[in-house]
């Protein structure tokens, strides 16, 4: 055991020695450096902030820019801190990478400048441009009801994060009432689509899982993605037609947003 320890030690000894010298070896041996940035602390080391040469925190490392320092001696910059792990990733990283639903595009793209990142900033840039050209286009939304024990209730919906909210509601509503949401019935990210009801002795349509199981009506479902279309800002197109009573009884109903 003790010849083991020696020569894993040795081994260590040696690897070390191969490193002096290199720049893996010099990297080894420098401190972490600590960023106090907008009041937040960020430690990382030199070859990171020096990854881009001419940039901001290039230049403080190396002393081309003077950078005044906090109370415990840590460079000091006043810009956003939260958006700065944002930066640091980015130094990392060598890419774009932002969470899910990430809204601060412009202004993650003025603390590039700032950092004189051009490669993030247009990247950053990039990424708004697109957001907001998908943003112009229209969104469709069709609710239709076939009255067919086949095809049932049919929600489609060009935008994905719309149909999400849809069964998160749906998933309320049918918890609260019976067992469950159907998760057997077809679900995509632009379309839910309710199948397989009986009609009840007053002719109201329950929706059934395999199980037989009732899980709430399709006027229910209807009626849920109605309002929530409505809450999120979507436009009805459909003529409705009077004799068909309310609008849950339409066939078939067309919004745009």
């Amino acid at each position: 055991m003790e010849r083991k320890i020696n020569k894993r030690e040795k081994e260590q000894e040696e690897k070390h020695n191969n490193l002096e010298g290199t720049e893996e070896g010099k990297n080894c041996k420098m401190p972490p450096i600590t960023l106090n940035v907008g009041g937040y602390l960020y430690i990382t080391q030199k070859q990171t902030l020096t990854k881009y040469p001419d940039s901001f925190l290039e230049g403080v490392v190396n002393g081309k820019i003077l950078c005044p320092l906090d109370a415990d001696g840590h460079y000091f910059i006043d810009r956003d801190g939260l958006l700065f792990r944002h930066i640091l990733n980015f130094l990392r990283n060598g890419e774009l990478l932002l969470p899910e639903g990430f809204r601060e595009n412009q202004l993650l793209a003025q603390e590039a400048d700032f950092f004189q990142l051009k490669i993030l900033a247009d990247a950053v840039k990039s990424r708004w441009e697109k957001e907001q050209l998908a943003s112009r286009e229209t969104t469709f939304l069709e609710i239709t009801d076939s009255h067919d024990r086949s095809q049932g209730l049919r929600i489609f919906c060009n935008a994905p994060d719309f149909i999400a909210k849809i069964k998160s509601r749906i998933v309320l509503v049918s918890k609260s009432r019976l067992d469950g949401f159907p998760e057997e019935f077809s679900i995509s990210s632009n379309i839910i689509q309710f199948k397989y009801f009986i009609k009840s002795e007053n002719g109201t349509r329950l929706v059934l899982k395999e199980d037989n199981t009732f899980v709430c009506t399709l006027e229910t479902l209807k009626f849920e993605a109605i309002m929530m279309a409505l809450k999120c800002g979507f436009r009805l197109l459909t003529s409705l037609d009077c004799s068909k009573g309310s609008i849950v009884h339409s066939d078939a109903l067309h919004f745009i947003k």
